[in-house]
């Protein structure tokens, strides 16, 4: 649950955009002016005469990293798969020039005067992108599929038979529970107790097994107040508004229309529209595992959740 950009996005972003800048600029000047471009950059002379098709080539090169980084930038939590992409000319061309030095293609001399806008942008994406997984400020949706069905079979345990099941129908299943995972876990205006408390209600109408203990444990590493979580599980909210978003989610799950409509007010009236929106996002969304594993035969028996 990643809520509104924090400084340290925002630094993140920041960084992106700066590398994607120059990525734009050093790819639309080799493409417009290739042998302008070839006399700016001093030292490009130690590697021979200049080739205006060679140096155009490299321009797209440039260029595509420059667009794919200047898109990750706009939501790095969401897009930073697009980072690593973007980012990768930028480091086997850093590469090739360590390669160049080690090997004695390159002088010394020539390395550390370009390694600055070499090798400088292509190491400020890997050391933000480092920061947001340090943060847990990424989506699981751009994960390669073996990867998220690692972290997402630790995160689960005994619970991620589905997973299994999702993984074995191929054609992409897995990818598409990725993008729905994102959904689950969204929040920008609510504050996240509330969408927390929202989702929990839904999930403990839904099925008051494995699936709310997973609930339990996310709120847990949100940092909520475990007895907090546990009085909320059994019907006792401890403030007002727990009660209403916990209510609001079971309303939504249990398909109580009147019921939905009238909390639906009150949230709103509470929280704002938009955190309306979201809370119902959270509440709906996060019925979608109970239900996947009612259809494939892997439900439990419902027990009230107790504290661990």
């Amino acid at each position: 649950m990643f809520g509104k950009p924090d400084a340290a996005d925002r630094l993140v972003q920041v960084i992106l955009a700066l590398a994607a800048a120059f990525a734009l600029f050093n790819g639309v000047f080799m493409l417009t002016d290739p042998f302008g471009w070839y006399d700016f950059v001093d030292t490009v002379k130690a590697s021979g005469p200049p080739n205006g098709h060679f140096i155009q080539d490299i321009g797209i090169a440039f260029l595509v990293s420059g667009l794919v980084l200047g898109y990750a930038a706009f939501n790095p939590v969401m897009r930073w798969g697009a980072a690593v992409v973007g980012n990768l000319f930028p480091t086997f061309h850093g590469i090739l020039h360590i390669y160049e030095v080690v090997t004695g293609i390159c002088s010394p001399d020539i390395f550390w005067r370009d390694a600055p806008g070499v090798l400088g942008p292509a190491i400020a994406v890997w050391i933000v992108l480092g920061i947001q997984i340090g943060r847990q400020r990424i989506s699981f949706a751009p994960l390669p599929k073996p990867v998220f069905l690692k972290f997402a079979r630790d995160a689960l345990g005994d619970t991620s038979a589905y997973l299994d099941e999702i993984s074995r129908t191929g054609g992409f299943a897995t990818e598409a529970l990725q993008h729905a995972m994102a959904l689950t876990g969204h929040r920008y205006h609510a504050p996240a107790d509330a969408v927390i408390m929202a989702a929990m209600g839904a999930v403990r109408t839904e099925d008051c097994g494995p699936c709310v203990e997973v609930m339990r444990s996310y709120a847990l590493r949100e940092g909520m107040d475990e007895a907090r979580i546990q009085q909320a599980l059994e019907g006792r909210p401890q403030t007002a508004e727990d009660e209403l978003a916990f209510d609001f989610g079971a309303a939504i799950a249990a398909g109580d229309i009147a019921r939905s409509a009238e909390l639906g007010d009150d949230v709103e009236a509470v929280f704002g529209k938009n955190a309306r929106t979201e809370m119902a996002l959270s509440a709906a969304s996060n019925r979608l595992y109970p239900a996947i594993k009612r259809g494939l035969g892997l439900a439990s028996a419902c027990a009230i959740p107790r504290a661990g």
